[in-house]
Formats: C-alpha cells, structure tokens, sequence
C-alpha cells in the first residue's frame, strides 16, 4: 500500500504552492521523479482537504535515508507522518496533516 496522508487548510491557494514547492525539493533531495500525487480539494466548513500519496519508491528512501531520524511516534507510518509535517512546515506551510494509509 503506497503512503497517503490528508492534509488540510483554511488557505488552500496559499498552501497548495507551499506544499507542492516543498515536495517538489523533497523529490530532488531523494533523487526521484513521480515521488508524490496531490489529490483533488475538497471544500468543507471553511476548510479544504486534499490527499498526498508518496510512491514506494520515495517512502523507501526517506526511510532508509536517515531522513526520519528524530521523528517521533512508534510505527513507521506515524513517524513518516511527523516527518512531512515537519519537513512541510521548515518550507513555510501551516496545512495539518492526518495518516490515512500506509
């Protein structure tokens, strides 16, 4: 199963950019093409959502990478999901994020 996290904001044309530039970098430091997917936004109370999957590939190496190291939580999934957070925060972006499937 490839990992795939919801991210959420109240700013979405703001935070899209943010997220995308990120990710884009992300992929470079990785050294992948197609490392991630950014789902359709859906718009609730205020609030968008929208989904970032990782390819297998990307996820393997951030994990065996070294990347992580520091990230909290106790399952792979949920240190990878802090990982982002933090990584998407170091570039400017306020979005939260949610583990759907990993």
């Amino acid at each position: 199963m490839l990992p795939l996290f919801q991210l959420s904001t109240r700013i979405y044309d703001e935070e899209i950019m943010l997220v995308n530039n990120a990710m884009v970098e992300l992929e470079k430091q990785c050294n992948v093409s197609n490392g991630f997917t950014l789902g359709k936004p859906i718009s609730k109370l205020g609030w968008t959502t929208f989904n970032l999957q990782l390819s297998l590939e990307m996820e393997t190496i951030i994990e065996k990478s070294g990347m992580m190291e520091g990230a909290l939580g106790y399952k792979i999934g949920e240190q990878l999901k802090n990982f982002l957070g933090h990584f998407l925060e170091s570039k400017g972006s306020n979005v939260r994020i949610k583990k759907i499937g990993y």
